[in-house]
Order: structure tokens, then sequence, then C-alpha cells
């Protein structure tokens, strides 16, 4: 299971009971690891055993059996430091045998080479109420039996380290829950019972680690924020008497909107971007509730926002290292193929009426939300642009186009010079074709060939587009103190609904000996 997804089962729990065992269920699905126990600091400063995964037996043996905190201290001070995780290997955690801390460890064989896991071995992720040491101690998630029977190696045990801080802000979150929830009981008892629980849940609200605000719900003002906590303020850059100006829809990056007002309509949770003060755009995982002021009184809507840029920022590069050409930044041939694929549907050119518009064709089978097309969507209908070959419609004088170019003399150069002057030389490329392309074209890398789709152009665009390729590739090129020409010859052909992507790219590939656009 990716890590993200894992993540995001942490937030789905909805009692502390709840959250405690999907962190232990998160670590052996998610992590790599066939054992798991989550010991929580009791309020007597002990930690219990309060959640398991992995093992039957061994959950029998230690649900609840309490560690006293000394011993927990001592084990998190001695062992080797991997940032917020500690490990003690076997050869130090035999001394830690006969101490109270409830633990499953028995004897092995010595390892058979140097990261190879011992049964002796423990290893632990402590849970901080903040993001540094320093922070108050929630608990500690120990783990063992790694599935590849190795120690962990660098992402690894960052992926522990992001999943302990973010287990750390589940649990603070349940617990913050579980005290408005019992807030909330106790508002409908009386008026002293009010009052009291007013000023508790003001201080939850107040000191809360992540940002937390009360909007209205419903009416002309449904959205409007009547309070933000100091965490999301901060978050913000905004102080709370600016943020009373504003409801989270004024706050919300453009493209986000419709995902905003779907998760604010009745409650709900969603991944979005709020603005800063200083114009720049921070990712969030915002969570909504609807509370009642009184039994039939106004409602409310009760949101917790949860900074996630981090966890986003991965996510989004490792999207770009996926669909991007590592050395030229270019997009790869996947994203090629995507962004053709997205612009075809399945229907031959033929099955489309004559009488319909040439711009536009509908089809049915999708909702707005489980497909969304370049146009957008008109009721039930998907709005779709349809492809045509320009030159079997002289009415259409443009059409979609794929054009490719083979540079000439990189196989003697790399065997010249070797294959790091070869990229010199591929990089140079790619910056003087992204000066040439149009704007809005497609420029892509496909091995040591250059990919340029483009759209709503004509035939003698397409001819005059390859002249000034074949002039930016075959100008003179100087790379690392050397100067030389390169050569180039073109594959190129019209894209057209009802055509596979792969045929349309053999169809260019064929092309490349031909000059003419076919």
């Amino acid at each position: 299971m990716p890590l993200g997804r894992t993540l995001d089962d942490l937030h789905t729990a909805r009692s502390l009971a709840d959250t405690l065992q999907a962190v232990a269920d998160g670590v052996v699905n998610g992590l790599g690891y066939e054992l798991c126990a989550v010991n929580l600091v009791r309020p007597d400063g002990d930690l219990v055993v309060a959640a398991f995964a992995g093992s039957a037996a061994a959950e029998s043996l230690l649900a609840g059996r309490v560690g006293s905190r000394a011993s927990w201290e001592r084990r998190l001070n001695m062992g080797e430091r991997w940032g917020m995780l500690r490990f003690i290997p076997h050869t130090e955690g035999w001394v830690l045998v006969d101490d109270d801390v409830p633990q499953w460890h028995t004897d092995g064989p010595p390892p058979r080479f140097p990261d190879e896991w011992h049964p002796n071995d423990r290893l632990y992720a402590p849970m901080y109420a903040s993001a540094n040491i320093g922070g108050e101690l929630i608990g500690v998630i120990s783990v063992d039996k790694p599935t590849n029977g190795r120690h962990p190696g660098t992402a690894g045990q960052e992926d522990l380290r992001t999943y302990a801080y973010h287990s750390a802000i589940a649990i603070s979150n349940a617990r913050l829950r579980a005290n408005m929830q019992r807030a909330l009981v106790r508002l409908k008892r009386d008026q002293q019972a009010l009052r009291a629980s007013e000023e508790s849940f003001r201080q939850a609200f107040e000191y809360a680690p992540s940002g937390m605000a009360i909007a209205e719900m419903g009416g002309d003002q449904h959205g409007k924020l009547l309070r933000a906590n100091d965490a999301l303020c901060r978050l913000l850059g905004r102080p709370a008497s600016v943020m009373r100006r504003y409801s989270f829809s004024d706050l919300v990056h453009p493209e986000d909107v419709g995902l905003l007002l779907r998760t604010s309509a009745e409650g709900g949770r969603a991944e979005l971007r709020l603005a800063r003060r200083d114009g720049t755009y921070v990712w969030v995982s915002l969570r909504n509730s609807v509370v009642a002021d009184t039994a039939d009184g106004p409602r409310f809507l009760l949101t917790h926002v949860e900074d996630i840029e981090e966890r986003k920022g991965r996510e989004m590069q490792l999207a770009h290292r996926a669909s991007h050409d590592s050395l030229t930044g270019l997009p790869n041939s996947a994203e090629l193929r995507a962004r053709l694929s997205s612009r075809l549907c399945q229907r031959p050119d033929d099955a489309v009426s004559d009488a319909a518009p040439d711009e536009f064709a509908f089809s049915y089978g999708f909702g707005p939300d489980e497909m969304a097309s370049p146009m957008g969507a008109v009721g039930g209908y998907d709005l779709h642009t349809h492809v045509r070959h320009p030159d079997k419609h002289p009415s259409r004088s443009v059409g979609l186009a794929l054009i490719l170019c083979d540079v000439g003399d990189l196989k003697p150069i790399g065997e010249r010079f070797g294959r790091h002057f070869v990229d010199a030389v591929l990089v140079e490329i790619s910056r003087r074709l992204a000066v040439v392309v149009r704007e809005g074209d497609m420029l892509a890398r496909v091995n040591d060939c250059f990919a340029v789709l483009a759209d709503s152009i004509c035939d003698q665009d397409v001819q005059d587009l390859q002249q000034r390729i074949r002039k930016a590739i075959t100008e003179p090129l100087d790379a690392e103190g050397r100067t030389f020409s390169l050569t180039v010859r073109f594959g190129a052909t019209w894209a057209d609904c009802g055509k596979s992507v792969e045929g349309i790219v053999r169809s260019a590939d064929r092309q490349l000996q031909d000059k003419k656009i076919v």
C-alpha cells in the first residue's frame, strides 16, 4: 500500500481506539513490517500497549500491559539514533530482557550479513506532540520483523519517521474529537454545563496543534469564518481579526473551488490549496464536521486544517519524475502518449455525422465525477473536441500533428567522446527546441529522439515548424569546448480519433525518412 494512502487511513478512524488500531495496522499493511505495537502514554506517565497488529498470539499476550516511563526513557536514550528513530541492535538489547516493558522478542542465530534483522533487534519510533524531540511524548511505535529481513534503509527510515509524525497528529486529533464530542454531550444538559463545556471547547480549539475554524452553515453567509485558532492564523499568515473577513471560498485556490463546495455542503474531507497572506498557496487537508449550537439551533461547520505541504511536495515530485525525462526535464514518452490519448476518442472519423458541428461531439457514459474532459461536461454528456485529419476534411484546415525528430550523429559522438558528452548535446538541443516550438505545443523526449505534439496546426505550419527545428538543431553547437554540427530527419503524421496512440506513433516513426506530412 502506498505511504500516502496509508497516511490517509489514519484520519478516517472516528474514535481514539480506532485511530490507535489504524496506526498499528498501517505499519503492517503499508510500511513492510510483520509486527507492530502502539504504546500510548497514560495520564500517570507510564506506557500501555494500546494497539497491536500482525499476530493474534502476540496481541493476546501484550495488549493492555504496562511499561514504566523510566524503562521506556532508558530505551529511548540508548542504541543508535536514526533521526527521531531509536534502533537497539541485538548486541545491546540483551540488557533489556528483564525490564518491565512488554516485549515479544526471541533468541535467534547470528546475522548472516551486516544488515540482516535479528529477532532481538528493537526499533522504536517515538510520537511527539510537536515536530521535534523536545515536544510532549504521546507514545511509541514499536516494530519488528521487516518483511525483507533487513534493517530499513534511508527511505524506509524516512517513511517510518513520517508515519510516526502523522500518527501523533492523528492521535492528538482523535483525542481532540473525543473531547469535543464529550463537550457537545454536556452542552445538552443544562446552562451550567453549557458554560463549562464552552470553556473546555474554547481551550481545545485555541490550543489545538493543527488549524481549526468555525464557519457559518447555510444562508447567504455560508462558509463565513466566525473564529479561527492560532495555529490556522499562523499557517496562513493572517491575524484572527482579519480571518473573520473571509470565508474559505475566498482563500481557496481557484482550481479547488469546486472541491471545496462539495466538501463544505454537509461536511467531509478534501486536500486543497489555501492562500497565505504573501500570495503563495499551501496544501492542506481540510476536514469538516457539522455541529449544532443547540438541538434545534443553527448549525455550524467545525473545520480541521492540517498542513500537508511537505507530503504533497513529495507526491508531486514523484509524479514529475515518473512523467518527465530526468536529463532534459522534458515530458517523457509515457507523458506524450497520455497527452495524445487525452485528445482522442474511440469513435472513428466516419462515425461522426457531418451534420454535427465540426468542433464538438457528445458521448454518453461519464458523469462529472467520473471523467473530466478537457472541455468539461454538459449535463449527462461529455464534451469532446473531435480530432480529424485536415486533408480528409477540407472544411477543417487544422488538426493534431505528431512530429518525430531523429537527431543524427549522436552514436559516433558517444563512441568518440562518451555518453556524458551526448547528454550535454541533448540538453542543449532541448533548450533550443523549447524556443522554436509554438506556445501550447508539447515538446517531449523519446529516447534520443524529440517529439512535438502540435494542436490546431495546418500543413504549412507543420512544414514551417520542421524548418525551425531543423535550423535549431543543425546550427553549429558548442559542448564542452568542442564545436560541431548535427543532422536531423523528421517523421510526422496526423492524429485521428478512432486510431490508437501506438498506431499514430508507429505511423510517425515510419515517416522518419519522408519530409512530407501524411
